[in-house]
């Protein structure tokens, strides 16, 4: 098997305005992934993201924005030490591609960068299995979350 990148495709039945607005902000970013997020939309903005109970067994995570195009891709560097500078080595690149493709958006999602950890096979192996585990989790939560936004404005 290779471990260089996790890919999925999914749509959902929103325009790309409102989807771009919740796979980059914040406060729409918790409703479906972590537990927290804090950080700006800003490229180069330093930020975490928090899974779990920050004050209990939780995990904090750095995240850091790497592109911002609305309505069109997303992308950001994560797994980084928090404080350190996100980097090829030291994290894991996360980009979201938006199109439009009938009345909603087709989200295409890549996460790349295991190889370029440094970790041993076994190690690499857990975390791009933990990764997809994941991704297979957290993506479907999407389109409902998106869904629910719609009919709440």
């Amino acid at each position: 098997m290779e471990y260089g990148t996790i890919e999925r495709e999914i749509y959902i039945d929103a325009p790309p305005e409102i989807v771009f607005e919740v796979v980059s902000s914040p406060g729409h970013l918790k409703e479906w992934w972590p537990d927290d997020a804090a950080y700006d939309t800003v490229p180069g903005s330093p930020g975490e993201i928090v899974f779990g109970d920050r004050d209990a067994d939780g995990t904090v995570v750095g995240f850091t924005v790497v592109d911002a195009r609305p309505p069109e891709s997303f992308s950001f560097r994560w797994t980084h030490p928090v404080g350190e500078v996100a980097a090829p080595g030291n994290s894991l690149l996360v980009t979201f591609d938006l199109a439009p493709k009938g009345q909603g958006t087709l989200l295409r999602m890549t996460e790349t960068g295991f190889r370029e950890m440094g970790w041993e096979i076994a190690v690499l192996e857990e975390q791009y299995r933990e990764h997809n585990t994941g991704w297979d989790f957290y993506l479907p939560r999407l389109a409902p979350y998106v869904a629910r936004l719609e009919s709440s404005r």
